[in-house]
């Protein structure tokens, strides 16, 4: 009897030995993984999961993690997505995959790209879903363009999410911040629908990158539309020639009539030509008040302003025909 005793406290000692093994290997084996990423499959179970960790060497065994499995089977219902393991313990992996703490990937609208370079830049995001078609009918727009309609801005997406779902966003936040400086914009401006503003913000966003000055350049616009003259704004003669543009304004351009050369158009090209950020929205609404009816680049990253038309031949003479 005491040497069957003595048997059994050994088996026992035995067992708790070994479970305690096991819970130390369930709870500090490192996942042994090379991807930078790790695909979850919708329906995907964690034993089918656990055996392909397995195969590829990942983890040394299943077998601790299926009995951990019966005690905490919450932890172990994984949700589909893209998740970055790397680093982590089998046991916060799994953990990881169950609250779907999923990847997030980022997508960057940048303030002056135009809808074509949103376009292209969708087209290489990693992980997206191309599901634009007509993109104007889908976002709901009336225009023509879908041009300034989206704001500049960086997204975050999860893997095989939908870039129109992505595009909605940045359309319902241009939308919103439109209204909003809409309603508080400076009175008596020659615009008259927030559309209008969002078209001269995208001229001012094109013109100029200097925050400082954004304010002053759409002075020279808003002047310009209240006296009738034309805007005669070297970016719109570039988004009128479109993608094609080699990088160099040539006077067959200048004289070129296209819907947006407002060299030869009167007021306002038909469509934004750009992604307007806030500041150059607020800028087209609320202009500096000033004589300005010219400027040039100055060189240096800013523009030396003029109110006649000689002092600005003089700053032609001076900032651009020296270089």
């Amino acid at each position: 009897m005491k040497k069957l005793f003595i048997i059994v406290a050994f088996l026992i000692a035995a067992a708790s030995w070994w479970l305690s093994q096991q819970i130390n290997k369930v709870k500090f084996e490192p996942l042994n993984i090379s991807e930078p990423l790790v695909e979850i499959k919708a329906g995907q179970t964690f034993n089918q999961l656990c055996h392909l960790w397995q195969r590829s060497e990942a983890l040394s065994n299943c077998f601790p993690y299926q009995l951990y499995s019966k005690l905490e089977p919450k932890l172990f219902a994984l949700q589909a997505g893209f998740y970055d393991l790397k680093g982590l313990t089998v046991l916060d992996a799994i953990s990881k995959i169950s609250r779907g703490d999923q990847h997030n990937f980022s997508f960057t609208i940048i303030e002056g790209m135009p809808i074509w370079e949103v376009k292209n830049k969708l087209l290489s995001a990693p992980y997206l879903r191309q599901d634009i078609d007509k993109l104007t009918a889908q976002l709901n727009i009336s225009q023509s363009s879908a041009e300034g309609w989206l704001y500049p801005d960086t997204y975050h997406y999860h893997g095989n999410d939908s870039a129109l779902r992505l595009l909605k966003r940045a359309h319902t936040k241009m939308q919103s911040v439109l209204e909003k400086e809409w309603q508080n914009r400076m009175p008596d401006l020659p615009l008259n629908t927030p559309y209008e503003a969002l078209i001269l913000a995208s001229i001012i966003e094109k013109e100029t990158g200097v925050v400082a000055e954004r304010d002053k350049v759409a002075s020279v616009f808003i002047n310009r539309l209240r006296k009738g003259m034309r805007l005669q704004t070297d970016p719109t003669i570039i988004y009128g020639i479109g993608e094609h543009f080699d990088g160099d304004i040539k006077r067959e351009d200048i004289r070129e009539k296209t819907p947006y050369n407002t060299y030869r158009i009167d007021g306002l090209p038909p469509t934004p030509i750009a992604m307007p950020s806030r500041a150059a929205i607020h800028a087209a609404l609320n202009p500096a008040t000033t004589e300005y009816f010219y400027f040039v680049a100055s060189g240096d990253g800013g523009h030396h302003f003029s109110k006649t038309l000689t002092e600005h031949n003089k700053a032609v003479k001076k900032f651009i025909l020296k270089q």
